[in-house]
């Protein structure tokens, strides 16, 4: 059996947006994607919706939208894609990493003030895999200290603080909707905020900092005349991105349904072991469950993670690992002198995490020959 770490979820719903927006003729920025913010508006809850082309391009224009400046400094997770803290190096501003919770993969709201300093501007909670961060602590640390939360939700939606939408607590947050992601359009981004000021600045900045409606300017109707406010980016989705996205949003739950019974059965059966143990979720939130990360002792066993993914690959299982710390890169070590010393709990996690296949239309014979297939070469390789 062949099981792949992920696949995207197509149906003839998104053939269907697609060939609808190519027979159009209208195939860049334009009516699809506007719908499409309106839609993701509605759905979290969030005032504004701003499409961008990927989630890296919604962080770095969050950062713009604050007026991150050189010398300033952010607090990023050690334990996240090297995108969240790249974006705070765009600006010469400095990412400072912050150690994680190593039950949740989450960062450690409680070091966070101890990171702040006269030059901090903001701080970026990753929702590891999908499980919300401690926000209420997040923010009240922020709002005390005067510093910006921009929420890193590349791993949602859909997913729930106290009841809330991720998209709508922090000051701003950020999506992604790559190929592998819970909403996935193949590229793409999303920037959600409550300020408008914010949000009509990213409106320009992802076109070339051109006036709001110049995209028109092609279209029956629409003006050739416009004016450029200021210096910006090629950051804008196109209408086939959006198409997708639309079809994707409007079964977003149903998807996050499929992966909740596949990470339910999971749990179920790696829970009350020593050797295999499931993150931790906090009962006051609801998951995208984007991931499902597996933490495997390496006291239990005679060969180490690497070892057990590849015993799991020559059985046919696809895996990955959420991810490497960025402490441990080459770049951020060597340019900003960071010690795996200052992160044990993520050195902790690290150590430990797999994470296995979970996406919609994975049958139960698949997850039952994930689950035997890993207890099995946890058995085989039991200390």
């Amino acid at each position: 059996m062949q099981i792949p770490f992920h696949k995207p979820y197509i149906t003839d719903d998104e053939v269907g947006q697609v060939l609808d927006t190519v027979r159009s003729g209208w195939l860049t920025m334009g009516p699809k994607t506007f719908l499409f913010e309106r839609e993701f508006s509605r759905y979290t809850n969030a005032p504004h919706s701003v499409a961008v082309s990927s989630g890296t391009a919604a962080l770095h224009l969050a950062l713009r939208a604050i007026g991150l400046r050189p010398g300033d400094e952010v607090i990023v997770p050690t334990m996240t894609f090297t995108a969240t803290a790249e974006v705070v190096c765009y600006f010469d501003a400095l990412p400072v990493l912050a150690d994680i919770e190593s039950d949740t993969g989450n960062i450690d709201a409680s070091g966070i003030e101890r990171l702040i300093t006269p030059r901090t501007r903001a701080v970026i909670p990753v929702h590891y895999g999908g499980q919300p961060c401690d926000m209420d602590a997040i923010l009240e640390t922020a709002r005390r200290k005067s510093i910006y939360v921009i929420e890193d939700a590349a791993h949602c939606p859909p997913a729930f603080y106290k009841g809330r939408p991720v998209g709508a607590i922090g000051d701003m947050t950020c999506f992604s909707f790559y190929a592998t992601k819970p909403l996935a359009a193949g590229e793409g981004g999303m920037v959600t905020t409550a300020n408008e000021e914010w949000a009509e600045r990213i409106r320009i900045l992802r076109l070339h900092g051109i006036s709001r409606d110049a995209w028109k300017r092609y279209s029956t109707g629409g003006s050739w005349y416009y004016e450029v406010e200021e210096a910006g980016y090629k950051y804008n989705m196109t209408d086939i991105q959006a198409a997708l996205g639309i079809s994707q949003l409007r079964k977003l739950d149903s998807m996050r349904e499929m992966r909740k019974r596949i990470a339910d059965r999971y749990t179920e059966a790696f829970s009350g072991t020593y050797a295999l143990t499931p993150l931790d979720t906090r009962p006051d939130r609801s998951s995208s469950c984007h991931l499902y990360v597996l933490r495997i002792d390496p006291d239990a066993h005679d060969i180490d993670r690497a070892g057990f993914i590849e015993e799991l690959g020559r059985r046919g299982i696809g895996t990955s690992v959420h991810f490497i710390p960025l402490h441990r890169h080459p770049f951020y070590r060597n340019s900003f002198g960071y010690d795996a010393a200052d992160f044990p709990g993520a050195e902790r996690f690290y150590e430990r995490v797999i994470s296995l296949p979970i996406y919609p239309g994975m049958t139960d014979e698949e997850t039952d020959y994930v689950i035997e297939s890993i207890k099995d070469v946890s058995s085989k390789h039991r200390k």
